[in-house]
């Protein structure tokens, strides 16, 4: 059973400049989330509970993200927004999240070899969080299936 997806997120986005010059590729929004929020609700979708984020340098707001923000949250409560206020804390609770650094950029290889020690020997599944696909059934879904057969 695959339990943990492990997302690359240290690279430097460059095909995306200047938009990623400040702000990590991940971050970039799609509609109204970024797009590391996509790739973790189809992981979610697909039944995986923890997601395993290879960082770097200048990647704080992906942690920052998925983290609880306690001022937010409490101006939120204060002004009664309360759906904004699930909207946040459903970001926060709907995985366990898990970082790992790489500290030098070796490629895509190299970052999902930076998340062995918290995979350990089980299989996972790899989301590229750029690479994104709008289907009834996740997509993720639909591997992990064909693997299970």
């Amino acid at each position: 059973m695959i339990r943990k997806a492990v997302f690359p997120a240290a690279g430097f986005g460059t095909r995306f400049l200047p938009a990623t010059k400040a702000s990590p590729k991940e971050m970039l929004p799609l509609v109204d989330k970024p797009l590391i929020q996509h790739g973790v609700e189809e992981a979610c979708a697909a039944g995986l509970r923890d997601m395993i984020i290879v960082n770097g340098r200048g990647k704080h707001s992906i942690e920052d993200h998925f983290d609880i923000a306690y001022e937010l949250e409490f101006l939120l409560r204060k002004k009664g927004e309360d759906a904004q206020l699930a909207a946040m804390r459903a970001i926060t609770e709907m995985a366990d999240f898990f970082y790992v650094r790489q500290n030098m950029p070796l490629g895509l290889g190299h970052a999902v070899l930076r998340a062995k020690d918290l995979v350990g020997e089980e299989p996972f599944a790899v989301i590229l969080s750029d690479d994104v696909i709008d289907s009834k059934v996740p997509v993720l879904r639909q591997l992990i299936d064909v693997y299970e057969r």
